[in-house]
């Protein structure tokens, strides 16, 4: 059994008040270890060790000597990355074959990759006529913002954090995560390979706990931290929104989403089967960018239906170990409640279950475990809740529209605007659609493929501020102006 410890000024230190709360795997809810919980005490002790490190040997470091520690971090997670995938695997449950294409090496590279863009990225200078004549230069100067509290989810617990980490890092700041409860191991296990690659003491900090009064409030209220980013629901991000706004610190929040997919008649059907597939079932449906509701144009309704129910009939269920499994347990028992909620709610409001819809038997080893079956309903209105709240599960509604201007105001009827999904094989109509969608990222023939270069963030009730490439910039650091009379 694991004991998982916060790490303050490069050592793993217990909770002086003793507090510990379990992790607990979710294949069969066996007890992994025992987490510490943080204390106000902690938190100001992570908090302050990093105000310190700015000062110190990190803050001293010039760009390409932080750049050169960065790609050695990214290569030693990449030296240990079975110990990575297996601490990663048995937090959330999901299948070896996912998280060690996805999850490890995408969670090594974000260090060497926005190490590299911000570290190239110019800033502007300008000229300035003076009654004199003789002028002046403008020269813009970015230094890091200062201590980044750093709030990470539980769905795809290193790279999501390593997203936020590596360009914090790169931009010379210094950080304090928190990590979600579920999934403290990756996290923590990334403490050790700050040390072994020399990156100094407090420059990367984790506290453990949860949110109101625990290390989550006590973190985003400490009026040492200067800007908070945070992945995770919207009612999490409104408080802290709230927490923010005392001493004015920059957020960046990316939250919830209910997001469209949109299927035309004139698309290629098996790309879209396939891309729908990976957006709604893909690591048991946990992902922000997944799709829950589906508009698939009425002439090609049925087929498109048929063939979703027989790609979800085909999915393997299993141990994270079995290379034949694609689909895992939930995190938690606790989220499984809230996922099956939905599940009875979708038939109450009129939903036919076109497949899955409960529990599937798993025997006698893994049936403690949060196991759903993967879900399609067609039949529901587009008031039910159903349809309108964020369920964070293996399941969407299909539902036929006959128009291109029907299923743009369908898409958009709702409170979030994180992504969407376009299928069409033709063109003019990707950018007339894609350009009315009212969200942040819009896929056209594709899901989740992502250019750490370009913006990410939501609309609406989906976040706030853009991070990925330079535009990490704007948030990791602060821009100054300096003014040169000549």
């Amino acid at each position: 059994m694991n004991e998982f410890k916060h790490f303050i000024n490069g050592e793993y230190v217990a909770s002086a008040s003793g507090k510990t709360f379990d992790n607990r795997c979710p294949v069969d809810n066996s007890l992994i270890g025992r987490v510490h919980e943080a204390g106000r005490d902690e938190v100001d002790a992570a908090v302050r060790a990093a105000r310190a490190a700015l000062k110190g040997p990190w803050g001293k470091l010039t760009q390409a000597q932080r750049t050169a520690l960065l790609h050695k971090v990214a290569n030693r997670i990449n030296e240990r990355f079975d110990e990575f995938l297996e601490a990663e695997c048995r937090d959330t449950g999901k299948p070896y074959s996912i998280a060690s294409h996805i999850d490890i090496p995408r969670g090594a590279a974000n260090f060497t990759a926005f190490a590299e863009t911000l570290a190239n990225h110019p800033t502007e200078g300008f000229r300035l006529d003076t009654p004199d004549g003789k002028g002046a230069l403008n020269v813009g100067h970015r230094t890091p913002k200062g201590v980044i509290a750093v709030i990470a989810p539980w769905n795809l617990p290193l790279l999501l954090m390593t997203w936020k980490v590596g360009p914090a890092l790169a931009c010379g700041n210094t950080v304090v995560v928190k990590p979600s409860e579920e999934t403290p191991a990756t996290t923590t296990l990334l403490g050790e390979v700050m040390n072994e690659c020399g990156v100094p003491p407090g420059v990367f900090n984790v506290v453990h706990g949860f949110g109101p009064d625990s290390a989550g409030e006590f973190l985003t209220t400490h009026p040492l931290v200067d800007a908070i980013t945070f992945t995770g629901e919207t009612r999490t991000g409104e408080a802290i929104m709230k927490a923010a706004a005392v001493g004015l610190r920059n957020i960046s929040l990316e939250c919830g989403g209910k997001n469209p997919g949109i299927v035309f008649a004139d698309c290629d059907l098996e790309k879209a089967v396939e891309g729908t597939m990976r957006s709604a079932f893909v690591n048991c449906g946990q992902v922000c960018l997944g799709t829950e509701r589906v508009y698939v144009e009425r002439p090609i309704f049925d087929a498109f239906l048929a063939r979703m129910k027989e790609e979800v009939a085909k999915l393997k269920l299993g141990r994270p170990q079995d290379p034949q499994a694609n689909f895992g347990p939930l995190v938690s028992q606790e989220h499984r409640d809230k996922v099956l909620s939905y599940y009875r709610l979708a038939v109450e409001e009129g939903a036919t279950v076109e497949i899955g819809g409960g529990i599937p038997d798993m025997g006698p080893e893994l049936n403690g475990g949060a196991w759903v079956e993967p879900t399609i309903w067609t039949g529901l209105s587009d008031d039910a809740r159903v349809i309108r709240e964020e369920i964070f599960g293996p399941c969407c509604h299909i539902r036929p529209f006959d128009s291109e201007e029907e299923v743009i105001a369908l898409a958009n009827d709702t409170d979030y605007g994180l992504a969407a999904a376009i299928w069409t094989e033709n063109s003019s109509r990707a950018v007339r659609v894609a350009e009315q969608m009212e969200a942040g990222i819009v896929w056209v023939n594709s899901w989740f493929l992502r250019d750490l270069r370009t913006a990410f963030g939501g609309a609406k009730q989906s976040g706030i501020g853009r991070e990925g490439g330079v535009h990490g910039l704007e948030f990791y650091t602060e821009l100054k102006n300096i003014c040169i009379k000549l």
